[in-house]
C-alpha cells in the first residue's frame, strides 16, 4: 500500500538522539507528585478480593528489598523487574514492555521537537536560556509549553499502546484515571506520567500478561485524559496540521487520535457459504453485497467511495423467530469478508460483543463496549462488528428490568452509532442480532440504517432444499422431483421479495397504506410519499426523522442494487488494487436511477418492521400488566381468607 502523502517521516537518527535521556528516565529519576495519589493509598480503596500490591524488590545483591521511603524516586526498570512470583532473572516480556517505553519516551520527545522547531517554541526556549525573553511573550510562551506537555505526553501514551499491542492477552486490568497529568513542560509531563505508571505497575502488575495489560491499559487512560485537555487548549496547531511516520515500527503520529496495529482477527468460526443459507433471500443478498462493499474502501484515502455516494450500510438489525439463521447469515458474511481480506492482503478483524462484556463494576460495561467500538472502526483494517442477543445486552431506557451495565452499554452503541462525533468511512459495519427486537431501546434500534428480515424457509422449495442440506450424503434417500436450490437462485428470489413489499405486510401499516391511497390516489409523487409518511408518524409516534434517513439511506443502497463481479475479489488488481478515484468512477458507471417503486417499497420495509416490533411490545407489556393483576388478585384473596 502507498504512503500517505500528508506525513513526514521521523527519521531514525532524530528518534536515536533522545534515546540517552529515555533510559535515564526509565533507570530512575525523583518526583514529587502534585496531583496523584501513591499507590499506598490506593491499595485500600481496592476491593476486599483483590490481591495486595507485592512489596518492592530489587534484583540487585545487596541493595534493601523492602518497599522505598516515600521519597518521590522512580525506578521503572526495577519496579518492572520485580512484576512477578519473585524470579530474580527479567523475563523477556519484561524486557518487551521496558524497551516499548524507552522506544516510546524518543518517540515522544523526537516529535516534540520537531514540532517546536515548527511553530515559534523553539526560538521562545533558546531567548528563555539566554535571558532574552520579551516580557510580552511570556503568556505565549506558557502556552507553548503546556501544548509541548500534552503533545509529549499522547505521543507517549500512543506509542506505548501500540508498540505492545502484539504482546496483549486475554487478560485486562483496570488501572483507573489517570491524575498526575502535569502540563509545566515535556519533561515534567513525562516525570509525572512514568511516577503514576510505576505506582500503578506497584498495585497490579503480579506477572506478565498483567504488566503487559497494565502498562497497555495506563497507556490508553492517559491518550483519552490527554485528548480531553487538548480539545480545549491552544496552540497545538503545529501539531494537529501534521503527521509524523515512524518506518521501522510502521506507526504514525496524528493528532490526537489513537494508533493500533493493522492485524487481523483469526476467527475460528465455522464459515457457511451463501447457498448453505436457505431463505432469508434479501438479509442473504444484502449482507453478500455489504461484504463486498467492504472491499472497496480505500486504505490511503481512509474513505469508501460507496460512503460518499451514500449507498453504504453502517449498521443494520436482523430480526427473526429463534432458529431462523442468524447465527448462519453471520457466519456467512464473516467468511466472505475473511476470504476477500485474504486474496486482497488486507487486514479483517471480527468482533462479536456478547453478555460476557456487561460487568457489575460501574463504568466498567460501557468501558468493555467503548473497546469493542474502537477495535473493528479502526481504519486501518476491514472491521465486522456483531451483538448478537441485542435485546439482553443493551439495556432498554425505562426498563427496571435493566442492570446499569446494559444501560452503559445503550449509551455507548447509541452515540457510536450516530452521535456526533460519528464517522462513517465505509471500512467496517456493525450487525446488531435479535429474536426478540420489541425489547430493545427505540432509539437505539432506529440507529440500525437498515433492516435484515431473518425470517428462515418460506415456501415447500425452501423447506426441500434445507431438509436435503442438513442430511447430508450418508443416505441413499431419493431426492424426487425437485430442482435443488434452484428456489435459492438469489437474483430471482430477491426480486420477489422486494416486489412483495408494493403493499405493507403488517396489519397497522396496511391500514394507513389504504386510507392515505385512497384520500390521494398512488404514490407517485415526492409530496404524495411525504403524505403517506405522516399518515405513518400519525399512526407510530416513534416513526420520526431518524426513520425518514433510514429510509432514504436503503433507497440509496438501492441504487446500487447490483453486486461487484466476484472477479474483482478473486483478481484485486482489476478494482481492489486501483486509486480512489478510478474505484469511484468504476462505481458510479453500474449505480442505477431511483424509482418510485424502489421509494415505496423501502418506505413499507422498514415501516413494518416498525409497526412489527410495536406491536410485540405493546402485547408483550398488556401480557406483563395482566399477569401483574392477576398476581395482584390472588395474593388480595390470600390476604382476606388468612384474615378470616
Amino acid at each position: 500500500m502507498s504512503q500517505i502523502s500528508d506525513r513526514m517521516e521521523l527519521r531514525e537518527e532524530d528518534i536515536a538522539k533522545h534515546v540517552v535521556m529515555a533510559q535515564s528516565l526509565i533507570e530512575g529519576f525523583d518526583h514529587a507528585p502534585r496531583i496523584g495519589k501513591r499507590a499506598i493509598a490506593r491499595e485500600a480503596e481496592r476491593s476486599s478480593g483483590i490481591g495486595t500490591r507485592r512489596r518492592f524488590r530489587s534484583t540487585t545483591p545487596g541493595l534493601v528489598t523492602q518497599r522505598r521511603a516515600p521519597t518521590g524516586a522512580v525506578q521503572l526498570v526495577s519496579r518492572v523487574q520485580g512484576a512477578d512470583d519473585g524470579d530474580v532473572l527479567m523475563t523477556p516480556m519484561q524486557a518487551a514492555v521496558l524497551h516499548a517505553l524507552r522506544r516510546a519516551i524518543a518517540i515522544a520527545l523526537a516529535v516534540t521537537e520537531n514540532m517546536a522547531e515548527q511553530s515559534s517554541l523553539g526560538d521562545l526556549k533558546r531567548a528563555n536560556l539566554e535571558g532574552v525573553l520579551p516580557a510580552a511573550r511570556k503568556a505565549e510562551f506558557g502556552e507553548l509549553l503546556a501544548a509541548e506537555a500534552l503533545v509529549t505526553l499522547h505521543v507517549f501514551g500512543n506509542a506505548t499502546a501500540y508498540l505492545l499491542s502484539s504482546h496483549l492477552t486475554e487478560v485486562t486490568v483496570e488501572v483507573g484515571d489517570v491524575d498526575e497529568v502535569l502540563t509545566d513542560n515535556g519533561q515534567t509531563a513525562l516525570h509525572g506520567a512514568l511516577w503514576e505508571l510505576d505506582q500503578d505497575i506497584a498495585a497490579h502488575a503480579q506477572d506478565d500478561g498483567r504488566l503487559v495489560a497494565t502498562v497497555a491499559g495506563f497507556a490508553e487512560s492517559l491518550m483519552e485524559k490527554v485528548a480531553l485537555r487538548a480539545s480545549t487548549a491552544p496552540r497545538l496547531e503545529a501539531f494537529t496540521a501534521a503527521a509524523w511516520h515512524v518506518e521501522a515500527d510502521d506507526f504514525t503520529v496524528r493528532g490526537f487520535s489513537a494508533a493500533s496495529r493493522a492485524k487481523s482477527t483469526t476467527l475460528t468460526m465455522t464459515f457457511k457459504k451463501p447457498n448453505e443459507v436457505v431463505g432469508n433471500h434479501i438479509a442473504k443478498y444484502q449482507a453478500m453485497k455489504l461484504a463486498k462493499m467492504l472491499m472497496a474502501y480505500d486504505f490511503e484515502r481512509r474513505l469508501n467511495p460507496f460512503a460518499e455516494l451514500g449507498g453504504f450500510i453502517f449498521t443494520f438489525m436482523g430480526d427473526g423467530a429463534p432458529g431462523t439463521g442468524k447465527t448462519t447469515l453471520i457466519q456467512m458474511m464473516a467468511g466472505l469478508i475473511s476470504e476477500y481480506c485474504g486474496n486482497a492482503g488486507y487486514p479483517f478483524r471480527y468482533q462479536n460483543l456478547g453478555t460476557d462484556n456487561i460487568d457489575s463494576y460501574q463504568g466498567k460495561s460501557g468501558q468493555n463496549a467503548k473497546a469493542f467500538i474502537n477495535n473493528v472502526i479502526d481504519p486501518s483494517v476491514i472491521g465486522f462488528g456483531t451483538i448478537d442477543d441485542i435485546d439482553q445486552l443493551a439495556g432498554k431506557r425505562g426498563d427496571r428490568q435493566s442492570s446499569s451495565g446494559q444501560l452503559e452499554i445503550t449509551a455507548v452503541l447509541m452515540e457510536s452509532f450516530a452521535g456526533a462525533n460519528t464517522v462513517v468511512r465505509g471500512n467496517c459495519t456493525f450487525g446488531m442480532f435479535s429474536n426478540y427486537p420489541e425489547n430493545v431501546d427505540d432509539a437505539l434500534r432506529q440507529r440500525a440504517g437498515a433492516r435484515f428480515l431473518v425470517d428462515g424457509p418460506q415456501t415447500q422449495d425452501d423447506y426441500i432444499d434445507i431438509l436435503a442440506l442438513l442430511m447430508g450424503n450418508n443416505h441413499d434417500i431419493p431426492l424426487g422431483s425437485h430442482d435443488i436450490f434452484a428456489a435459492q437462485e438469489i437474483k430471482k428470489a430477491v426480486a420477489a421479495s422486494f416486489e412483495s413489499h408494493a403493499r405493507p405486510h403488517e396489519a397497522g401499516l396496511i391500514e394507513v397504506y389504504d386510507r392515505v391511497s385512497s384520500q390521494i390516489g398512488a404514490l407517485d409523487t415526492i409530496a404524495k410519499l411525504g403524505t403517506y409518511l405522516k399518515g405513518i408518524q400519525m399512526a407510530d409516534p416513534r416513526f420520526t426523522g431518524r426513520a425518514i434517513k433510514n429510509i432514504t439511506d436503503a433507497v440509496k443502497v438501492r441504487a446500487m442494487d447490483f453486486e461487484l463481479p466476484d472477479e474483482w475479489m478473486e483478481q484485486p488488481d482489476l478494482f481492489l488494487f486501483k486509486g480512489y478515484d478510478e474505484k469511484k468512477a468504476m462505481i458510479e458507471d453500474m449505480r442505477k436511477p431511483i424509482t418510485v417503486d424502489m421509494v415505496v417499497q423501502e418506505i413499507n420495509r422498514y415501516a413494518d418492521s416498525e409497526f412489527r416490533y410495536a406491536d410485540k411490545s405493546d402485547e408483550v407489556a398488556i401480557e406483563g400488566a395482566v399477569r401483574e393483576m392477576q398476581r395482584m388478585e390472588e395474593a388480595k384473596k390470600r390476604y382476606l381468607g388468612g384474615e378470616g
